[in-house]
């Protein structure tokens, strides 16, 4: 059985509320979240990383996102287009390997043209940054540099994207209405 899968990345910099937003829109919509592999990845293993583990974290976020496809297509599962929220994509990846290490992987790069989405979220930078074992930009000049680069990486490319401000809630309903009407233009008004 292969239903059609409504694939939503929410992406940004760290401490914008990916995380938060993707587990608020998938109890919204009934659905579930792929979460970002790179947190778990670092809690294991530490955060003194080098180049080649960005790959294995990016190989291990890919995993991630194809067992949640897999979930969805199950035949027990919802039988109407299913949503699924990625926190972290290979856009994520290629900034921070170049970020980092002024270098990214063709491996992340070929993923970004592979892979395709119905829908960017990027998330601002009007969130204070909240201080965790794993967050390295605390800086608001680094967050809006890296906000900027995302924002011109979704320029160049053809997916649909939408910024998303304001505060939690804020936040939640303008992802809402962003996602109903994109979607429900293409249904014909839902």
């Amino acid at each position: 059985m292969n239903k059609l899968i409504r694939k939503i990345v929410i992406l940004g910099p760290e401490s914008t509320g990916k995380s938060t937003l993707c587990s608020q829109l998938a109890a919204h919509y009934g659905t579930i979240w792929c979460e970002e592999y790179a947190r778990a990845y670092l809690l294991q293993h530490g955060t003194n990383y080098h180049f080649e583990q960005l790959l294995d974290i990016a190989k291990g976020q890919l995993a991630l996102e194809d067992a949640a496809i897999e979930h969805l297509q199950q035949p027990e599962g919802r039988t109407d287009f299913p949503y699924l929220f990625i926190d972290t994509d290979m856009h994520v990846m290629k900034v921070w390997c170049e970020y980092v290490f002024g270098k990214c992987h063709p491996f992340i790069e070929g993923q970004i043209v592979l892979r395709q989405y119905d829908l960017y979220l990027l998330c601002n930078t009007d969130l204070p940054w909240v201080k965790d074992e794993l967050r390295e930009y605390p800086d608001k000049a680094n967050r809006k540099e890296l906000f900027n680069i995302y924002h011109q990486l979704l320029t160049r490319q053809s997916t649909p994207w939408a910024i998303i401000s304001g505060n939690d809630e804020a936040r939640l309903q303008l992802a809402i209405a962003t996602i109903d009407q994109y979607f429900g233009s293409l249904n014909g008004g839902r």
